[in-house]
């Protein structure tokens, strides 16, 4: 007699994002404590819902941007500040500054090209019409198509996690 798995009590897939978005808290850390500098070749793009709860944005970013970006922190970042919510960071969108606050939980994507590392994130938002991740163009990045973020069946250091139903 087999038995019906049931929905678990316990919620491993919150645990578990909260963990992963607790890695990249981590990472920005360390930049912060190295008063802003990367080691080596690193650089991140971070994605994030522009519509998540305690994101705070230009306005103009915000249309540009109505559901998702991603902003590379690679050459042309300052003040850097991370907290144990989220991060703040100031860039440059066509030669004008910016500072934007992400809280962890807006984050969907976090890639270091460098060393072929990405984390993906369940979407915070109800809609599921994200296919295509919006570039946000920030001054000061090399971005060539193959640093995007998408599914990797190459076996590179991509984690993603989906705890969707058992069938």
């Amino acid at each position: 007699m087999t038995e019906t798995p049931q929905d678990s009590l316990i919620p491993y897939d919150e645990i578990v994002q909260e963990a992963l978005r607790a890695v990249v808290g981590r990472v920005l850390g360390q930049v912060e404590a190295s008063r802003g500098m990367l080691p080596g070749a690193h650089h991140f793009y971070i994605t994030f819902k522009t519509t998540a709860p305690g994101v705070n944005i230009p306005p103009e970013l915000k249309a540009r941007f109505p559901d998702e970006m991603t902003i590379v922190l690679q050459n042309k970042f300052w003040d850097l500040s991370v907290s144990p919510d989220g991060f703040s960071v100031s860039l440059s969108f066509n030669q004008v500054p910016a500072k934007l606050v992400v809280p962890f939980s807006a984050i969907t994507a976090f890639v270091d090209p460098a060393v072929d590392f990405g984390l993906q994130f369940q979407a915070i938002a109800d809609d599921d019409d994200h296919d295509e991740l919006t570039e946000a163009g920030n001054d000061g990045s090399e971005r060539d198509a193959a640093s995007r973020i998408t599914p990797s069946d190459d076996g590179s250091n991509v984690v993603s996690v989906d705890f969707g139903k058992k069938k």
